[in-house]
């Protein structure tokens, strides 16, 4: 590992931009590698052994391109992959977009009930309930499936009258009457936060994955003296399957037009 290395973020598509995206604002010095694993998108609906076999050979890609941490950016992956991630990862540190969330939900929540939305492989991993309750048993957190949100958003429907109804929709569950606060489970969503917030008005917090994640990533490379000296980022942007759909909304997620290149890892 060599400070000058890039960071090196993979999700299941593009939705993990939202983290990228996140992460370069917060360090603009660092270079970033991005793989969005287009070819088997979305992995809610995929195996966990499906999922284990796809991160493990993302992270040897990252690593091969000098990638000095690892930032998995899709939380059905990091629900079921993050110890493969670890082990294949070796000494280079690896940040996943659960664990930063759960532990700032158990530190600033001590008692009350926090909702969770996300896919339907996130939700049923239970790992937010599970994680939150390593740390305090006395939050409550209840969780709703959205599968709708991702599908939605990917095609930039969002920020409009019909999304609002349907997210609305979504957070009309009965359990979400009383809650404090709202994790954001999905690298998507931060792109529907504000609507999310009207739907609340104002009297839940929204935890947002993205801006949390980055200043973990920052938290991490400082502990392991991994900041970079250098000041001329460079970013590379890979999909395992490339359409120009995936391009043209690229700047959804990472707020300006991106160069993508196809990487079949997967041949």
């Amino acid at each position: 590992m060599i400070k000058a290395g890039p960071i090196g973020v993979f999700d299941s598509g593009i939705g993990g931009l939202t983290v990228a995206d996140a992460i370069q604002k917060r360090l603009p010095a660092e270079s970033m590698i991005y793989f969005g694993d287009t070819a088997h998108l979305p992995y809610g609906d995929k195996s966990a052994e499906s999922i284990r076999h796809y991160s493990k050979r993302i992270t040897e890609f990252l690593i091969d391109k000098g990638a000095k941490t690892i930032v998995i950016a899709c939380n059905t992956a990091a629900s079921y992959a993050t110890d493969t991630v670890i082990e294949a990862a070796g000494e280079i540190p690896v940040v996943n977009v659960i664990d930063p969330v759960v532990k700032y939900a158990a530190e600033n929540y001590k008692t009350g009930k926090i909702g969770v939305i996300g896919t339907k492989g996130t939700i049923a991993s239970r790992v937010y309930p599970q994680q939150i309750e390593k740390f305090n048993v006395n939050i409550e957190v209840v969780s709703q499936g959205t599968a709708l949100l991702a599908p939605m958003i990917e095609e930039g429907f969002f920020n409009n009258k019909v999304s609002q109804e349907i997210i609305d929709s979504y957070l009309q569950y009965p359990d979400f009457r009383d809650i404090e606060a709202l994790i954001l489970g999905c690298t998507h969503y931060p792109l529907i936060k504000h609507q999310v917030e009207h739907f609340f008005k104002g009297k839940v917090e929204i935890l947002d994955s993205a801006s949390i994640v980055a200043e973990e990533v920052e938290n991490t490379l400082r502990a392991k003296d991994l900041l970079t000296t250098e000041q001329s980022a460079n970013h590379s942007f890979y999909i395992s399957d490339f359409t120009k759909s995936f391009e043209s909304s690229t700047r959804i997620f990472f707020g300006e037009k991106l160069h993508l290149e196809e990487a079949r890892i997967w041949d």
